[in-house]
C-alpha cells in the first residue's frame, strides 16, 4: 500500500532533504525510523530537494509498505522515534498512481527576514537580518515582474542539474508585519537557490543597489552576476506542495 506523508523539519542540522554520502539528510532519518517501526526496509520519495539548512513546514513524501498500522496511528508511532527537529504532521493512504515528486503541480516557499540594525538572537536560526532602510514598495513592484513564464537561468546558482531553466511563477508577494518581512513565492518548480537569489535581488532593489527593471535584464541576458546576493538558507521554508492546479 502507498502512503503520503506531510513532514515538518528544522533544517539547521541536516544536509538538506535528500540522502547524502557525506552528511545526514532528512530523508535518511525518516527512512531509518520508518524501517525500524515497520520491520522492513522502507524507501521514501520526496516532492523535491531542499538545500542544506533549509526548513520545511509542508514537505510531502510517499512510501510503500505492508502494515496493519492505521495511517493516523503511524504518525504518533513514528514521531516517538524521530528527533525533535523532524516530525510527521500527517499520514494518509495514497492512490496507487500518486507520486510525491511527479504528481506535484505547484510549490510555495516562504522566506523570512527581519529589519534591524541590531541582531536578534532569538530569531537568528529562522530569519535573515536586513539592515534598514529599505524601499518596500520598489521591491513589491520588482517582485511582480517575477510572475509569469520566464527563463530563470540568471536566478540559479552554478551547478544546477536542471536541463530547462524555464519556470512559471504564479505569485511573488512581500508581506510586512512590524519589523518582519516575508517573501512568499509560488510556482510550478524552482531551480537551485532560485528563491534565495530572488530574495537577494529584491533586497538589492530595496536598497537602491539595483534598478526595479533588473528582473527584465536578468531574464533577457541570463547573467547571474547582474542580480543580488544569494540570501542565507536559514530564512527559507518549503511552505506547501499542491497536487491540484
Amino acid at each position: 500500500m502507498k502512503y503520503k506523508l506531510i513532514v515538518e523539519y528544522f533544517g539547521k542540522n541536516y544536509n538538506g532533504w535528500q540522502r547524502q554520502k557525506n552528511g545526514v539528510g532528512v530523508q535518511q532519518v525518516l527512512e531509518e525510523k520508518l524501517s525500524d517501526l515497520l520491520g522492513s526496509t522502507i524507501k521514501i520519495v520526496g516532492s523535491g530537494r531542499t538545500d542544506t539548512g533549509v526548513h520545511a513546514l509542508g514537505q510531502v513524501a510517499h512510501f510503500e509498505a505492508n502494515t496493519t498500522i492505521p495511517p493516523e496511528k503511524m504518525v504518533f508511532a513514528l514521531n516517538t522515534l524521530l528527533p525533535d527537529d523532524i516530525k510527521v504532521q500527517r499520514c494518509e493512504a495514497a492512490d496507487a498512481d500518486f507520486h510525491a515528486q511527479y504528481s506535484a503541480k505547484r510549490k510555495t516557499y516562504r522566506y523570512q527576514a527581519y529589519l534591524s540594525r541590531i541582531p536578534s538572537p532569538l530569531r537568528d536560526d529562522r530569519y535573515a537580518r536586513i539592515v534598514p532602510p529599505l524601499d518596500i514598495e520598489a521591491m513589491k513592484r520588482c517582485a511582480q515582474k517575477m510572475v509569469g513564464v520566464h527563463d530563470f537561468a540568471a536566478f540559479s546558482s552554478l551547478g544546477s542539474e536542471k536541463k530547462s531553466t524555464i519556470r512559471e511563477i504564479y505569485r511573488c508577494e512581500l508581506i510586512q508585519n512590524g519589523d518582519e518581512l516575508y517573501f512568499e513565492i509560488e510556482g510550478n518548480g524552482f531551480l537551485y537557490n532560485m528563491v534565495r537569489i530572488i530574495v537577494g535581488t529584491l533586497v538589492f532593489v530595496g536598497k537602491s543597489k539595483l534598478p526595479e527593471s533588473i528582473a527584465d535584464e536578468m531574464f533577457r541576458t541570463g547573467n547571474r552576476k547582474a542580480g543580488g546576493k544569494t540570501f542565507p538558507a536559514k530564512g527559507l521554508f518549503l511552505k506547501s506542495v499542491s497536487y491540484t492546479k
